[in-house]
């Protein structure tokens, strides 16, 4: 049975680790925000660019481009967006049962954040590349990811890309998604939880219809490798939103589950010294009677 001292040590631990995690909630939360605040300020211009691509390519006719070719899926890649640290609940674990689905065999993964890459190499599946993004995903982050899908596809290393991330629904729930990147033919307009504008209602396959100047060639030879960039920028900031909501939920729940342990040591220790200060009682007075 432990004694006075050992819950007092115990007591005073758990308070400096709550002070952690407060301080760890409060840091999370102000992230959050901005996080939060980015994602969905880049989900209309995503769901825009999205339904502009496939219906330029819808309207395309004939045309043809690399990034649009559909092959024999023999080599499979996928991105997985992960974060870089731990400490927010079951986020990555609910990713990488994901990425564990796919077969070893036939498949590549490309990492942004060092937990997929973690899981990749522990697993002993094929790791082709393993780029890393701030707290603050910047455009150049996902040009570089975006540009390195783009030349494995284009060089055969790879016949189909997907994404797979985490989209952020609210601050208290994150789903893992996985998303069609290449060829560019198979990616479909998809609702990202927001209305449909008047301006996108016009854009859909049918209801308009496209002129290219100079040429289509041109035109999506310049609108594809942009909207790809575009798409795993949004998608960096919707980890980024939903590993920062995470972790404040975490934190929040951490800190609450200590001040709940302190209350519960601190009743403790103050019966075992309620019974140990009725036992110097008992024996002042069972000595006092002797005495007597």
């Amino acid at each position: 049975m432990p004694s006075t001292r050992d819950i007092r040590r115990r007591i005073k631990s758990v308070k400096n680790t709550a002070q952690i995690t407060k301080a760890m909630q409060m840091v999370a939360a102000s992230k959050m925000r901005r996080a939060q605040q980015a994602a969905l300020a880049g989900r209309h211009y995503a769901a825009l660019m999205n339904q502009v691509l496939g219906n330029v390519t819808f309207h395309a006719g004939d045309f043809t481009h690399p990034l649009m070719e559909k092959r024999e899926v023999k080599t499979r890649g996928i991105i997985v967006i992960s974060t870089d640290k731990g400490l927010c609940g079951a986020l990555n674990s609910n990713l990488l049962r994901e990425a564990a689905k796919f077969p070893k065999e036939g498949t590549m993964y490309v990492t942004a954040g060092r937990k997929a890459a973690q899981f990749v190499a522990r697993t002993r599946r094929h790791l082709a590349a393993e780029f890393t993004y701030k707290d603050t995903p910047l455009f150049g982050e996902a040009r570089a990811i975006a540009r390195f899908a783009r030349d494995s596809f284009l060089k055969g290393e790879v016949d189909q890309v997907d994404v797979l991330f985490t989209k952020f629904i609210s601050t208290l729930t994150q789903k893992p998604e996985l998303r069609p990147f290449l060829p560019v033919s198979e990616i479909k307009p998809v609702s990202v939880g927001v209305p449909q504008t008047a301006q996108e209602e016009k854009l859909q396959p049918g209801a308009t219809e496209f002129l290219f100047e100079p040429n289509a060639e041109e035109v999506l030879g310049a609108l594809l490798p942009h909207s790809l960039n575009f798409q795993i920028y949004q998608m960096l900031l919707e980890s980024k939103a939903s590993e920062q909501s995470a972790r404040m939920v975490a934190m929040k729940n951490a800190t609450d589950n200590a001040k709940q342990l302190i209350k519960d040591l601190t009743l403790e220790y103050n019966k075992m010294r309620q019974a140990s200060i009725t036992n110097e009682l008992l024996e002042i007075s069972s000595a006092a009677m002797a005495a007597g």
